[in-house]
């Protein structure tokens, strides 16, 4: 009789989050839209005034109205070509609608985004490291302009203010001397190679320590990608911060100019609500989707520009339907025109490339 050697036991799956942590968040999210729309804003305002005001909008504003809104649609892109060098401005367009549509519809959709981004670029032959250097430049980029933009309307209300008081010129002081500072250490680290170096060892050693009860062995060679990373990127932005700059500039101020037009273009004048206090609000407003509460910030950047323009002077109800206006060009229109790009994205071939065989230019010298 032969012997049957004992088999070892199957190995168990690994365990995923509990159910109720996958559920909650998305419950929370969809509790705090309801929330504003069905309970918030039928208080705070008549919905047949809302309706009212945006009836009566001219075929003039609505006109302006509709070339704000596909201007801004279009400023993005311009911050990707910018960062990516050889990405062609068609295909910028198409990456930024369809991970727009994205973040705007899924919670949790800005990490969603990233991964679709690669697969993007790497569809038209560009490198994982290129994507990555882009991605890092253009959110560095808009975050400092949120960061910045409330100083700059502190700032400006502190000037414009008949009696603006030491309050808001220190806090306006205070956010200056802190973006400027934040901009110093960037290119403090950016300068030194042996800095990026130590970073990356710091970090290797992070991540060793978080998987070592998982049984994985320590990562290596961190500090050698940090170097890289750092050279790539150092390269780029001493040929194209100024473009880098610019461009983020004009993507944030074209998003205030659709919320200004759409004021103007209900009736809320400059008289109640000037453009230093709108962009105020708007620039705090902008920082509270920092924290991804829903997707896109959808019904916490509506909360937030309702009351405080209204705070501001403007009449409830126009105040009201600019807003929705506003969302309704710069957060719903660019969900069907991202779902359009992503299926002409998957059925269109003649744009694709072998990996790694994208146009190279002195600011991408090395094999990636």
């Amino acid at each position: 009789m032969t012997a049957v050697a004992p088999q070892a036991p199957p190995a168990r799956p690994p365990r995923g989050r509990p159910l109720w942590r996958r559920v909650l968040p998305p419950l929370l999210s969809l509790a705090l839209v309801v929330a504003v729309f069905v309970w918030f804003l039928p208080q705070f305002t008549s919905l047949s005034d809302v309706w009212s005001a945006v009836r009566g909008m001219s075929w003039t504003a609505l006109a302006l109205l509709g070339l704000a809104a596909v201007w801004n649609l279009a400023t993005y892109q311009f911050v990707m070509v910018a960062t990516m060098p050889g990405l062609r401005l068609r295909e910028a367009t198409v990456s930024t609608l369809t991970t727009t549509a994205v973040s705007n519809t899924v919670l949790g959709g800005a990490a969603l985004s990233l991964g679709l981004t690669y697969a993007m670029n790497s569809s038209w032959g560009f490198s994982r490291s290129r994507t990555s250097v882009s991605l890092l430049l253009s959110g560095l980029w808009n975050n400092f302009a949120k960061l910045a933009l409330p100083v700059v309307a502190l700032v400006l209300l502190a000037l414009t203010s008949a009696d603006p008081g030491p309050g808001r010129v220190a806090a306006g002081l205070a956010g200056v001397a802190g973006l400027v500072a934040a901009v110093v250490v960037l290119g403090l680290l950016l300068h030194s190679r042996e800095g990026a170096a130590r970073i990356g060892t710091a970090s290797g050693r992070v991540a060793s320590a978080l998987v070592r009860p998982f049984g994985r062995p320590p990562v290596t060679g961190w500090d050698r990608a940090t170097t890289k990373f750092r050279d790539r990127t150092a390269l780029l932005l001493r040929a194209r911060w100024h473009w880098l700059t610019l461009t983020t500039l004009v993507s944030h101020l074209s998003l205030f100019a659709v919320l200004v037009v759409a004021l103007r273009a209900v009736g809320v004048s400059a008289a109640q609500v000037g453009v230093v206090e709108t962009l105020a609000v708007f620039a705090f407003a902008r920082l509270l989707t920092a924290i991804p509460f829903t997707p896109g910030g959808l019904g916490v950047v509506e909360l937030a520009l309702i009351t405080g323009l209204s705070a501001a002077g403007g009449d409830r109800a126009l105040v009201a339907a600019a807003v929705l206006v506003f969302r309704g060009l710069t957060y719903v229109l660019p969900i069907p025109l991202g779902m359009g790009t992503y299926l002409f994205w998957r059925h269109n071939r003649s744009w694709r490339r072998e990996p790694n065989s994208a146009p190279r230019t002195e600011l991408v010298p090395e094999t990636a």
